[in-house]
């Protein structure tokens, strides 16, 4: 048996990197997934490799109609929705007075605006199936903060209170819902020039002295998405080998 049998999960910006590992993770561990994302070429791949439980849906977390036609697919494909994962986001990295209204708009549409969306259109499938897990990735930005991180930052402490605030009012219908915490995860971003040097440097001031590889949070988004983590909700899950710790 798996963790997540009888599950039908939606995960966003599942195409590539953390997204399609939570993907790939979650069917082997016997959920129906439904996999979306823009890039409909890396998404359709991603579901012809993981097989006969997995489909692709194009989504622009921005658009409430999108949502709310995936939401319809989904429950005429596999049936009410337990899971949501919210994991699409951008990063855009730059200091204050580089920082541009464009995107600074750009990173509230994705990764907070996208965030309150998948959970407002989902609730209604979840209170059908009489349970659900919504797992909102956050990031160590939303609980702290960096130079260069204004606009990441702000988005991520968006999705860390609205968190809070939907486990307070669908607890009582069943519904947990949290937020995982990455710090630097191993990615193919990450190995490249100067961002990989950059990380090399991090690395000494964090406490296990390594990056995370991504079935890590995986593994920890699938303990949220199951019955295991049955009496967690409104709770904030750090998974970034200690590295705000002393903060």
């Amino acid at each position: 048996m798996g963790k997540l049998d009888n599950k039908v999960a939606i995960i966003t910006g599942a195409a590539q990197g953390m997204g399609a590992m939570h993907a790939r993770k979650f069917a082997e561990e016997g959920a129906k997934v439904v996999v979306t994302d823009i890039n409909e070429t890396a998404g359709k791949a991603l579901v012809e490799e993981i097989g006969e439980n997995a489909v692709f849906m194009k989504l622009d977390v921005s658009k409430s109609a999108n949502w709310e036609e995936v939401i319809a697919l989904t429950e005429e494909k596999f049936g009410p929705v337990t899971v949501l994962v919210n994991n699409a986001g951008v990063g855009i990295f730059k200091t204050l007075d580089q920082l541009t209204e464009a995107d600074f708009r750009l990173t509230f549409e994705i990764d907070e605006l996208g965030v309150f969306l998948g959970m407002k259109t989902v609730v209604s499938s979840m209170k059908k199936a009489g349970i659900g897990s919504i797992v909102n990735i956050s990031s160590v930005d939303g609980l702290v903060s960096a130079p260069t991180a204004i606009a990441y930052s702000a988005s991520k402490h968006a999705v860390t209170g609205m968190t809070k605030g939907a486990a307070a009012e669908l607890g009582q219908f069943n519904i947990r819902v949290n937020s995982v915490h990455p710090g630097i995860i191993e990615t193919p971003m990450a190995e490249q020039g100067d961002v990989y040097e950059y990380i090399k440097q991090l690395e000494k001031d964090i406490p296990l002295r390594r990056t995370a590889k991504p079935e890590e949070v995986s593994n920890l988004v699938i303990y949220l998405a199951s019955d295991d983590s049955s009496y967690s909700t409104g709770s904030q899950f750090v998974v970034d080998g200690g590295m705000i710790s002393d903060l």
